[in-house]
């Protein structure tokens, strides 16, 4: 069956006048190709859409029916233009989006509320992930971008862009009942407390980064526990299972019992925590290059 939208006016056109003559005229057309076309639709169709008789002309059962459908149709036609050129901007769509817990305290929540505010109809799908699992799912094409930190492991250097969005510093997140008080700025005088540390395997870089800060003050850390999720290190801090080296947005996670602590930290150390946003090469997506010049802003 190949229907068309030009046979879908005609047949509303007529069905409105229920007079082929004035139909004719309010399409610029003349009468024949009119009356040709509306035939051509109902053998398409495999019914007549019209009860004709010499002085007039009435909806059958089934033009009566389609009718409705038609101008739904016909409306629905006069709005991709519209849809196509809003694709075309990014301005609808779907953008899947992964992030660390790191950015759900930092950039996240500001640039989420930018984003609606300018492409209110693209749906936002998040999904909370550490960099290990981000890395794949960018690489499946399963998400659009990540909210990670590097860096982007080398087998995956041509399938992935990597921008820097912000660099923090690490600070010690410490039980609020910590003997010493008040709390001393360098890491030395916190050797007898165990730490809560993360799998290397889900932030190499962040890892070794927080084990750099120990050899550099001349200490071996005891690990004591090891979680996954942000949150739950600090709720572990906050049973005074130990002490955790964090990035500083983390403090923006308030919770009884924890105490956020500045450290002393050597050049090489400061900003030593990046986070950055990843995309695959191969996208051309406009929703995702309008969250990415968001970004830029």
């Amino acid at each position: 069956m190949h229907i068309e939208l030009r046979q879908l006016r005609y047949f509303v056109a007529v069905a409105e006048e229920l007079h082929f003559g004035r139909a004719a005229q309010k399409l610029h057309m003349t009468q024949p190709p009119l009356s040709q076309a509306i035939q051509g639709l109902e053998a398409e169709l495999g019914a007549a859409l019209f009860h004709r008789t010499t002085r007039q002309i009435q909806l059958s059962a089934a033009g009566a029916v389609l009718l409705p459908e038609a101008k739904r149709l016909l409306a629905q036609a006069e709005l991709l233009p519209a849809i196509a050129q809003h694709a075309a901007a990014g301005s609808i769509g779907e953008l899947k989006l992964a992030f660390i817990s790191i950015a759900d305290y930092s950039i996240l929540p500001p640039t989420l509320r930018q984003f609606r505010q300018h492409f209110e109809q693209v749906k936002i799908v998040l999904s909370e992930a550490t960099t290990d699992r981000q890395l794949a799912l960018l690489e499946n094409g399963e998400i659009d971008v990540g909210l990670l930190i590097p860096p982007i492991p080398e087998r995956l250097q041509d399938v992935l862009h990597y921008r820097q969005l912000r660099r923090e510093n690490l600070i010690l997140a410490l039980p609020d009942g910590a003997e010493k008080r008040p709390f001393p700025s360098k890491l030395s005088s916190y050797k007898d407390l165990p730490l809560i540390l993360f799998p290397r395997k889900i932030a190499p870089a962040l890892h070794d980064t927080i084990l750099g800060c120990f050899r550099e003050a001349g200490l071996t850390p005891v690990i004591a526990q090891e979680a996954i999720q942000m949150q739950t290190i600090i709720a572990l801090v906050s049973a005074n299972m130990g002490m955790a080296l964090v990035p500083e947005s983390v403090a923006n996670l308030q919770r009884a019992g924890v105490h956020y602590q500045r450290l002393e930290l050597s050049q090489s150390m400061q900003d030593s925590v990046e986070l950055g946003i990843a995309w695959r090469r191969d996208s051309n997506s406009p929703v995702i290059q309008a969250f990415l010049d968001l970004l830029e802003k």
